[in-house]
């Protein structure tokens, strides 16, 4: 006797473990590209300092203060690069046999978790290591020298007068293992609330450290300290429409474009170190 067994499918949906956007902690959005693609941004130099010359000799025509230089007003372009976007369709019929589980509404957020804000990650990551201000040789990290290393380059941006509060410690789940192995190091882990579902992990002497998905980052990636100020990171233009049975289609149709892009100022390049691993 031959017996079919019956076959059920669950309105439910094995979705992909993807990661929140951490950039924004490390990035700020003090320019605004509203009604423009590009944005200029003035520097302005100074002027150094001189002996004042009290006592001039006889004939002296200059000034008391010093040789007089203009100051330098140049510029520095930033222009949005990245114009992303993305189609779909889904089927009246399709929706309707898979349990409502091919829906438009819920294909777009997974449009966002999976693609657009890991792909947004990547590249302002990328960025911000390409543009570092301070690059040394690539070295193998290990529990031993990491802690050394992570110290360098807390030195390096005391010494170029980057802020002291408000650092960032980027790394790799590997590199933060490395460091709760470290035995010289003592990382304070009572966040805040507020911090921990932002990302931060833990804070180790004054800077907040944050673990990303190596998948996230360049390849050599070791571990990262920057400033907020050294990198804008705009996203411009987000916008995402689902069409109700447009022509041609009996279902929806789903379009997104998003316009971003990240720039380190050349004034602050020296607020990120970047220690790629050999």
């Amino acid at each position: 006797m031959a017996i079919t067994l019956a076959e059920k499918y669950m309105p439910y949906v094995d979705e992909i473990f993807t990661k929140e956007s951490k950039r924004s902690l490390i990035t700020n959005q003090d320019f605004t590209w509203t009604g423009a693609h590009t944005i200029k941004v003035y520097k302005v130099s100074t002027s150094k300092m001189n002996d004042y010359n009290r006592n001039p000799a006889a004939g002296f025509t200059g000034s008391r203060y010093g040789e007089i230089h203009d100051l330098d007003a140049t510029t520095e372009e930033f222009t949005l690069k990245k114009d992303r976007s993305f189609t779909y369709a889904i089927d009246k019929l399709d929706k309707d046999e898979t349990v409502q589980q091919l829906a438009a509404a819920s294909s777009l957020s997974r449009q966002q978790r999976e693609v657009i804000i890991p792909e947004v990650d990547t590249y302002v990551y990328g960025v911000m290591c390409d543009n570092a201000g301070n690059k040394p040789a690539a070295l193998a990290l290990t529990a031993e020298n990491i802690y050394t290393e992570i110290l360098k380059a807390s030195e390096t941006l005391d010494n170029a007068e980057v802020p002291e509060t408000n650092r960032f410690i980027v790394v790799t789940p590997s590199v933060y293992a490395l460091m709760k192995k470290c035995k010289d190091i003592t990382m304070e882990t009572d966040i805040g609330n507020d911090m921990r579902l932002r990302g931060v992990v833990s804070n180790l002497d004054g800077a907040s450290v944050i673990k990303v998905p190596a998948i996230r980052l360049p390849e050599d990636f070791g571990f990262m300290m920057c400033h907020p100020s050294a990198t804008v990171a705009p996203v411009k233009l987000e916008d995402f429409i689902i069409h109700e049975c447009p022509p041609g289609i009996n279902g929806s149709l789903v379009e997104g474009r998003v316009c971003y892009d990240a720039f380190v100022l050349d004034n602050k390049v020296k607020a990120i170190y970047y220690q790629a691993t050999a």
